[in-house]
């Protein structure tokens, strides 16, 4: 049996489109890398930038936020909200050396299933290519030797896939 790694992507996805796509993709029978774990949060304008770090810190590979197109936000302007915190984190991250593409934004309405598998396809091979997370990451989320562990720290934000 081959030890290949394989991304971890923590997705948080807005209730009213983005998870509501990912049903779609789910429900359509629409394929999607198994490497994504869903929180499902009220809008993409209530992800505290804090919870991204976290996720980092606690040895995921990638994050993958996702919400409502703009101007059709359940909340009128969340997901302005979370486009102005997305642009000042990434701007935060690359002052602390993460790689560009760690963290990615998207936006999928609850009609694109479709784009919903492809967005989470471009993102698994964009943190591919990128490789583990080691920036960053506590000591305890690495093994003896370096070698990754498995991080169920993660799991007390939240529930996984829809």
């Amino acid at each position: 049996m081959t030890d290949q790694w394989e991304p971890k992507i923590l997705a948080f996805l807005c209730n009213w489109c983005s998870y509501a796509g990912a049903d779609l993709a789910g429900t359509a029978r629409i394929q999607y890398p198994p490497n994504i774990r869903v929180i499902r949060v009220p809008c993409s304008g209530r992800i505290n930038p804090l919870f991204i770090l976290k996720a980092l810190q606690s040895g995921i590979d990638g994050v993958l936020v996702s919400g409502c197109h703009p101007g059709d936000c359940h909340y009128l302007s969340g997901n302005y909200i979370g486009r102005r915190k997305s642009a000042t984190l990434k701007r935060f991250l690359e002052y602390l050396g993460f790689e560009e593409g760690r963290v990615q934004f998207s936006w999928v309405s609850a009609a694109e299933g479709g784009k919903f598998s492809q967005v989470v396809g471009e993102v698994v091979q964009d943190i591919k290519k990128l490789g583990p997370a080691q920036r960053f990451v506590k000591k305890e989320a690495q093994g003896s030797q370096g070698s990754r562990v498995q991080v169920n720290s993660i799991k007390k934000l939240g529930p996984s896939n829809p």
